[in-house]
C-alpha cells in the first residue's frame, strides 16, 4: 500500500524529510477497524515528531493523526462498526499514523463521520475537537450549559484547536469567549467562529483586556507560546482561576501560580489511547456528538487550506506551512 513517512529527522526543506513508501497492508487486531483513508489533516504534532522522534534503525515511521475513510475490515471483537461505515478519528501516537492508504484504529476512539461534510472538511476536525472538548470540559471543568458570568481567554484562537474551542464554548456553555489573534485575517476568523471579542497577543494582554472592559478572566486556554505569555496569563487570571495548557515548554515553574491559588491543567489528547484508560471510549463518544453538532448546523469545519492529494511532496509543503506559524484553521490533504 502507498504511505508517506520518514527514515531520519531532517528539516522539511530537504526532499528526504518525508518520502513516498510502499508498505505491507496492516491486519486488524481484535478491537481494530481497518480504514481505507480518504483524507487527512496535518497538526503541529506531526511536525514535532518528524523533527525529534527517530524511527527504529532501518525502519520508516508513518505520521498522521487525523483521518477520514471507510472501514474495509474489522477485528474479531469489534461491535460498533462494520465494513462500509464512514468514520473519522485521531488515532494513537504509539501506533503507525494515518498517512497511508490503509490504517488501523481502535474502535473505541473512532466515530461515524459527519454526514454533511466532505472527506476533507471532516478530516480537519478529530484531533483538535478532542483536544478542545477535553480541555474545556474535563480539564477546566466547565459544566455543559454552564459558565454564566465567567470569561474564557483562548490564546491562539485562529489555530486548529482554537478554531473549534471557540465554537464549542459558544455552543455548549454560557461563557464569555475572548480569543487572541495578531493579524486582521485571524482576528476576523475568530469573530466569524463566534468569539465575543478578540485581543492582540503581540501586545500586553492585561492592557488589551482592560481596553474592552475586562479586568480579569476566570479561565485561560493557552494553546500556543505559553512560555512567552506565562507571566501575562497569570496577571490576567482572577484569584482561584484555572489555566489550561496544551503546548510544550522547555520548563514550567508552577510557583508563580501559588499567590492566586491558580490551578494548572494539562491536556494531552493521546493520553487515553496511549494508556488505554478505562474511559478511552469517551473519545469516540465525543466525536459522535461533534458529528451530530456539525450535522445540525451548530459547528462548522475548521478547514483552512487544501493541499491536494496525499503524497510526500504535498505533505512536505503542508508541514512547512504548519511550521511557519501562519496557519489559520487546519491544513488538509485528500486522496492517494
Amino acid at each position: 500500500m502507498k504511505a508517506i513517512g520518514y527514515r531520519q529527522n531532517l528539516p522539511i526543506e530537504q526532499p528526504e524529510s518525508l518520502i513516498d513508501l510502499d508498505l505491507p497492508e496492516p491486519q486488524p487486531g481484535p478491537r481494530d477497524l481497518r480504514v481505507r483513508v480518504a483524507a487527512i489533516s496535518v497538526n503541529p504534532v506531526d511536525t514535532k515528531v518528524r523533527r525529534l522522534a527517530a524511527p527504529e534503525a532501518g525502519q520508516a515511521r508513518v505520521l498522521g493523526w487525523d483521518a477520514v475513510g471507510t472501514v474495509d475490515a474489522v477485528g474479531s471483537d469489534v461491535t460498533g462498526f462494520a465494513p462500509g461505515d464512514r468514520v473519522y478519528y485521531a488515532g494513537s501516537i504509539v501506533r503507525p499514523g494515518a498517512n497511508s492508504e490503509l490504517h488501523l484504529v481502535d474502535e473505541r476512539i473512532a466515530a461515524r463521520a459527519p454526514a454533511t461534510l466532505g472527506d476533507a472538511e471532516a478530516a480537519a476536525l478529530p484531533l483538535t475537537a478532542i483536544t478542545a472538548w477535553e480541555l474545556l470540559f474535563d480539564r477546566l471543568q466547565v459544566p455543559r450549559g454552564g459558565g454564566a458570568g465567567q470569561t474564557l481567554l483562548i490564546t491562539g484562537g485562529a489555530g486548529g484547536v482554537g478554531s473549534i474551542l471557540i465554537q464549542l464554548a459558544r455552543q455548549l456553555t454560557q461563557l464569555r469567549v475572548v480569543a487572541t489573534a495578531s493579524r486582521p485575517e485571524t482576528r476576523q476568523w475568530c469573530l466569524t467562529l463566534g468569539a465575543h471579542a478578540v485581543v492582540d497577543h503581540s501586545r500586553p494582554l492585561a492592557a488589551e483586556l482592560k481596553a474592552i472592559g475586562i479586568e480579569a478572566v476566570d479561565l485561560v486556554a493557552s494553546l500556543t507560546q505559553t512560555a512567552q505569555h506565562y507571566a501575562q496569563l497569570i496577571e490576567t487570571l482572577k484569584p482561584q482561576g484555572r489555566l489550561g495548557v496544551i503546548d510544550d515548554m522547555p520548563q514550567l515553574d508552577a510557583m508563580p501560580l501559588k499567590t492566586k491559588a491558580i490551578s494548572l491543567h494539562w491536556e494531552m489528547m493521546f493520553t487515553r489511547s496511549r494508556f488505554e484508560t478505562p474511559d478511552m471510549a469517551e473519545q469516540g463518544a465525543l466525536l459522535a456528538e461533534v458529528a451530530q453538532l456539525v450535522d445540525t448546523g451548530r459547528l462548522r469545519t475548521t478547514l483552512g487550506k487544501h493541499y491536494g492529494r496525499i503524497d510526500a511532496a504535498n505533505l512536505r509543503r503542508a508541514h512547512a506551512f504548519v511550521e511557519s506559524g501562519q496557519a489559520r484553521g487546519k491544513v488538509v490533504l485528500e486522496g492517494f
